[in-house]
């Protein structure tokens, strides 16, 4: 895991954005889905070396969420 290598750094930086972003609107919404969400994908952002890896799994959080709260949970 090379934690100075400019895709990683930026893909880190993006997706905890994103996360971060899940997390305000869950929590000014109350909905559990988007704020735990938002805080997973927070967590990936840390805990994942790889950039390919870690936006997969991000755009596969971002697609739960979306049918979880289309669902209407």
């Amino acid at each position: 895991m090379n934690l100075l290598d400019p895709g990683y750094l930026f893909a880190s930086l993006f997706w905890g954005s994103v996360g971060i972003a899940y997390f305000i609107y869950g929590k000014r919404q109350q909905s559990f889905v988007p704020l735990i969400g938002g805080v997973a994908m927070v967590a990936v952002s840390y805990l994942v070396g790889s950039a390919l890896l870690m936006s997969a799994i991000c755009v596969a959080l971002i697609a739960g969420v979306y049918l979880l709260v289309r669902e209407g949970y």
